[in-house]
């Protein structure tokens, strides 16, 4: 069973940055499909960005420009660097892997 584990949530002031990793308990060479997504309160979760094996990429219209979505095969982790925050994306993110293996949750929130 595959086992995702992420960190580098936190507390970030709008314009700020925090970068979130994701390490997987197994070669992510062997994960198709990788993706971040995010709960706010009250809200469902929504798909915020994917990674392909082959290292294609797509983001939410919301993110673009401002996320990006990497991948480091060897150490078996992607990451989700975020710049320019904004209030709006506070949320607790989630990793993915394969549409049906989740993470735990990190927080994310930005207030000044």
């Amino acid at each position: 069973q595959v086992q995702l584990v992420e960190s580098g949530g936190g507390l970030a002031q709008p314009g700020g940055s925090l970068r979130l990793s994701c390490a997987a308990s197994i070669s992510i060479f062997s994960i198709n499909f990788m993706g971040w997504y995010r709960q706010a309160p009250g809200k469902q979760r929504e798909l915020v960005a994917t990674i392909s094996s082959g290292g294609g990429t797509y983001y939410a219209d919301s993110v673009k420009g401002r996320f990006t979505f990497s991948r480091d095969n060897a150490k078996n982790t992607v990451y989700l660097q975020m710049n320019s925050l904004k209030r709006e994306d506070t949320a607790v993110y989630y990793c993915n892997a394969n549409y049906h293996i989740w993470g735990q949750g990190t927080q994310v929130t930005v207030s000044s």
